[in-house]
């Protein structure tokens, strides 16, 4: 029961401190680097450039009629969402997988409330050696990305 518990508190600590991460990140870069030139670091490894992406993963749908994205970004991403974290709560899951599932639920929920708070999702770092660069991302992003892998991990090591 004692280990229970504080994997329970680790899983929601992990929650609290991502989305707060990235709610602060977003909230600096829109209040520092919005209306400014891109600044880049460490020989041009990482760059901070403010973006508002309207769209999903790179920007896809971005274009897409206002209607039809708010449906798709905004309405269906947060059913499936919800969807998720009602299906996390009914299995039980090994650690790592269950850590991985919150840290994707929590980037999820993150840029999900941006989009129904602003429309679109606040991005603001790049990164990459020479012409070699990620698209432009943010905290929740790293989240979602470490969380998938976290999982995958965990429920491959388990089979």
């Amino acid at each position: 029961m004692r280990l229970r518990a504080i994997r329970n508190a680790t899983i929601l600590l992990a929650i609290v401190v991502t989305i707060g991460c990235d709610r602060v990140t977003k909230h600096v870069a829109m209040t520092t680097l919005a209306g400014v030139p891109s600044q880049s670091f460490l020989a041009d490894t990482v760059r901070l450039v403010y973006a508002e992406n309207a769209g999903g993963f790179l920007g896809a749908g971005a274009d897409m009629d206002p209607f039809a994205r708010t449906l798709l970004f905004t309405v269906l991403t947060g059913l499936c969402l919800a969807a998720m974290a009602a299906g996390a709560l009914m299995r039980r899951w090994n650690a790592v997988a269950a850590l991985g599932l919150a840290l994707f639920l929590a980037g999820g929920a993150s840029n999900w409330y941006d989009r129904v708070a602003r429309g679109s999702v606040v991005d603001f770092l790049n990164v990459g050696l020479g012409p070699v660069r990620t698209g432009i991302f943010n905290a929740a992003d790293v989240a979602l990305m470490f969380g998938a892998v976290l999982f995958v991990f965990g429920e491959t090591r388990r089979k």
